[in-house]
């Protein structure tokens, strides 16, 4: 056994052993790199795209790789304490936003109770960073507490157009521009903003999931990869002739959005995000240095950030109801 072998199955005890288990979610403790002494927190709660499985995988990976100490927040049945991604109000553990450096959202129409949500909004009104994946841009809606002082986040709100996803991220639910289930995504990268830090190291982008439609998007953002639409399900496939590329839809942007306050969050969305997307080691790579950039260690980013997996990774094809039951935080350890 040679000696960087040793060292990886050294840290991977020792990150198994930096799990925080008297708290709600699951914590992984980086112990070298770039990183260290910064706390990102991942809001998985999705019903299709599997986040629950995705999100864990990329906080292991900015943790042992790169130093980063992570926490992974699910969508949690309070009877038995399993995983239920189907679950839209309860995801224990918001307190841990309070300390947070960096925020990676992936939820879809969650409705959370206001002492919960209000550890969201407080974060994000510090002046706070944050990603958003795929269903982020419709994360929110209010059908059963209307009167909440944060039903403004919903994603059809009026008086707040688009509600979060339309307002800070960029844009909310706008339709399916692909195929779904029939057309996947080619990451086509903005040769204009080819030398942006986000963009270090990334090469091949491929998902199975569609692109999104993207009709609303502020023109402070700016679009660092387009989203091909492909013919099939496989990243040989040829690009869709016609209109669907032509031009073709925003895949990844960055903005800053201002608050009231005069505070400025830093923002990077991306209609990408499911378990499966995330195979794609040019995606990983992606959003590893979009972390890095958010908190701002943007000249820190590698020439080629370290992306492989910690452990086997064999997520389970995006569809509604598919999720693994029986599944608890403690389990991704």
């Amino acid at each position: 056994m040679n000696f960087t072998t040793l060292l990886t199955i050294t840290l991977c005890f020792g990150l198994i052993g930096g799990i925080a288990r008297a708290q709600p979610g699951v914590t992984y403790t980086g112990t070298e790199g770039p990183g260290l002494g910064k706390r990102i927190v991942f809001l998985s709660g999705d019903e299709e795209y599997r986040s629950e499985e995705g999100l864990p995988m990329l906080a292991k990976v900015l943790a042992l790789r790169h130093g980063f100490t992570c926490t992974v927040l699910f969508a949690i049945n309070p009877a038995d304490g399993t995983i239920d991604p189907n679950n839209q109000t309860n995801i224990p553990g918001m307190a841990a936003l309070d300390n947070a450096d960096l925020c990676v959202l992936q939820w879809r129409f969650r409705e959370l109770p206001d002492a919960d949500m209000k550890h969201f909004v407080d974060y994000l009104q510090r002046g706070n960073p944050i990603i958003g994946l795929r269903t982020a841009t419709h994360a929110f809606a209010y059908a059963r507490n209307p009167r909440s002082p944060y039903a403004k986040y919903d994603w059809q709100n009026q008086d707040w157009p688009g509600g979060f996803g339309r307002q800070v991220l960029g844009e909310t639910w706008v339709n399916h521009h692909g195929d779904h289930g029939k057309q996947s995504t080619r990451g086509i990268i903005n040769t204009a903003l080819q030398t942006h830090p986000i963009l270090r190291g990334v090469t091949e982008i491929w998902g199975p999931t569609d692109v999104y439609g993207v009709a609303h998007l502020p023109r402070d953002a700016a679009v660092l990869v387009w989203g091909q639409v492909l013919q099939g399900m496989r990243p040989t496939d040829p690009p869709l002739a016609g209109p669907k590329n032509d031009p073709m839809m925003p895949l990844v942007w960055v903005r800053d959005y201002a608050w009231e306050n005069g505070r400025t969050s830093k923002i990077v969305t991306t209609t990408m995000g499911a378990a499966t997307d995330l195979e794609s080691a040019g995606l990983r790579r992606l959003l590893v240095n979009a972390c890095y950039w958010a908190v701002g260690l943007g000249d820190a980013i590698p020439a080629a950030a370290n992306v492989d997996y910690v452990g086997q990774y064999q997520p389970t094809p995006f569809g509604f109801g598919k999720f693994k039951h029986g599944v608890k935080p403690a389990d991704w350890q």
